[in-house]
């Protein structure tokens, strides 16, 4: 798995809207990993970045998720939970794998990655907790690490 310090992937993946979405990870970008469209654990965390969006958006931090669900499925997840940010499908699990994530059951752990300047800033495991808050947690540690005058 990808750790602090390490270069940035190169991902290209189709996001819910069905376009091809090729992240920068210059400025400061949230990468989380979940396992699943349309689980408890997975609900949550996505509403709680939604909830959190305005505030990663006003310091200019961007936000995706992705999961091992196909293409079909994120569009009603967004939809049916009202999300604003990038959904990104990986079915083959290429993005999980570009981030060293095991696939092999077919999907992945939740994992959270914040990048900025080509490199890797944090990794978060969440798994180890309840996912409630965690972007909260994220958005905090990120404004103060990476985004300058925040």
């Amino acid at each position: 798995m990808l750790a602090s310090g390490d270069p940035a992937p190169a991902v290209t993946a189709r996001n819910h809207h069905g376009e091809s979405v090729t992240p920068d990870f210059e400025g400061p970008t949230v990468v989380y990993f979940y396992p699943k469209d349309f689980t408890g654990g997975c609900t949550i965390e996505a509403n709680d970045f939604q909830d959190a969006l305005p505030e990663f958006r006003e310091v200019g931090i961007a936000v995706y998720g992705v999961s091992m669900d196909d293409a079909e499925s994120h569009p009603e997840f967004a939809r049916e939970e009202g999300l604003e940010f990038d959904l990104l499908a990986d079915p083959d699990g290429e993005v999980a794998a570009a981030f060293g994530l095991d696939t092999d059951e077919g999907y992945t752990d939740r994992r959270t990655f914040v990048l900025t300047d080509g490199e890797v800033g944090a990794v978060y495991d969440p798994e180890l907790a309840d996912p409630s808050g965690h972007a909260r947690e994220v958005l905090d540690d990120t404004r103060t690490e990476f985004v300058s005058g925040a």
